[in-house]
């Protein structure tokens, strides 16, 4: 209960429960499609605990050359550990064929860094997965920075009266619906996530953007800020977005005689118990991981918020598409004011 406690509001544990439920969603279609109509052939029942320790073993412990395709488990080589100091996973390991014709396979290990006899072999699990989802796999999280990451959900919602223009455009761009962007901690945004904003935000007087006119050059003008009202509504959901996440994280017995202090400076309040919290050594470890995902999860939040805020106070020194299309057409001077043409 007390890791789950220190786990509430995070995607850590909202990601668990979704693969619970699959599993047990998975587990119910091979109890009935397979266990049941051939139960002879298991000399015992089979459980959901049983089905899901082997898919934790599964998951955490299968070699593949492509991510979910062609797994395979091999013993003991499934015992070497990761170590977070090799930065590298090129050709760390691969399945190959004994010679030309042979249908025999053969499992070869390279590792990056000189090993001497006696030593431990190490080799780098992942180097794109998240602290959740070292957490998750393999059950411990790293202190690189570079692995603290929160995944932003953005949506086109179909109530959205422009909704098959904005999803045109959005898969014409490699998107789609919904699009998912991790943001990392100390790291500038997600190339792709500020023009997918502004494309979310487009209505009123800026609508004409999405006619089919400017279908092949609408990607190009949503890189830099459409409008001041487009801008700041992208920041205000943003914000509105980061606080709602932020207020999720439910505040341990401990910190409840604080709440009225942390109403006005949760931030600093909460990442201090965090961090207090992560530097005592006599932590369980499971206690440990959601101590550490959360405190990185919440740094990342603040981090996004602290981000659209600043940007929100910058709106009146903005350019924007009108400014930049008169600069176009020479009917803006140097000084920003606008020259009128009169015919002769």
């Amino acid at each position: 209960m007390v890791v789950l406690r220190y786990s509430a509001g995070t995607q850590l544990l909202s990601t668990t429960l979704s693969v619970k439920e699959y599993v047990e969603s998975e587990f119910n279609k091979v109890h009935e499609e397979i266990l049941v109509p051939h139960h002879h052939v298991f000399p015992h029942p089979v459980t959901l605990d049983d089905f899901l320790w082997a898919f934790t073993i599964l998951r955490s412990r299968a070699f593949s050359q492509h991510r979910g395709e062609n797994l395979v488990l091999i013993p003991l080589a499934d015992l070497i550990n990761h170590s977070s100091s090799i930065t590298t996973e090129n050709s760390a390991w691969q399945i190959k064929g004994t010679g030309l014709f042979s249908r025999e396979l053969i499992f070869s290990l390279r590792v990056p860094a000189p090993v001497k006899a006696g030593d431990q072999v190490y080799i780098q699990y992942d180097l794109k997965k998240s602290n959740a989802e070292l957490a998750l796999d393999y059950g411990f999280i790293e202190t690189n920075s570079d692995r603290d990451v929160y995944t932003l959900t953005l949506e086109i919602p179909e109530s959205d009266p422009f909704y098959e223009d904005k999803l045109d455009i959005a898969e014409l761009n490699g998107l789609g619906t919904v699009a998912y962007f991790d943001v990392v901690l100390g790291r500038s945004l997600p190339e792709l996530m500020l023009p997918y904003l502004r494309l979310l935000a487009l209505g009123g007087s800026d609508a004409f953007l999405l006619e089919a006119l400017f279908r092949d050059s609408i990607w190009d003008h949503l890189q830099l800020p459409v409008s001041r009202s487009n801008e700041e509504f992208m920041c205000e959901v943003v914000a509105c977005a980061c606080q709602t996440a932020l207020s999720g994280y439910k505040t341990t017995i401990d910190e409840a005689s604080c709440f009225s202090l942390i109403f006005l400076y949760s931030a600093s309040i909460l990442n201090k118990v965090d961090e207090e919290l992560k530097g005592r050594g006599d932590l369980p470890p499971r206690l440990e991981i959601a101590v550490g995902v959360r405190a990185a999860e919440k740094k990342v939040l603040q981090h996004i918020l602290k981000v659209f805020r600043e940007r929100g106070m910058e709106l009146d020194g903005l350019e924007y598409y009108q400014e930049r299309r008169l600069k176009e057409l020479g009917l803006v001077g140097e000084q920003g004011e606008i020259i009128f043409w009169e015919s002769k």
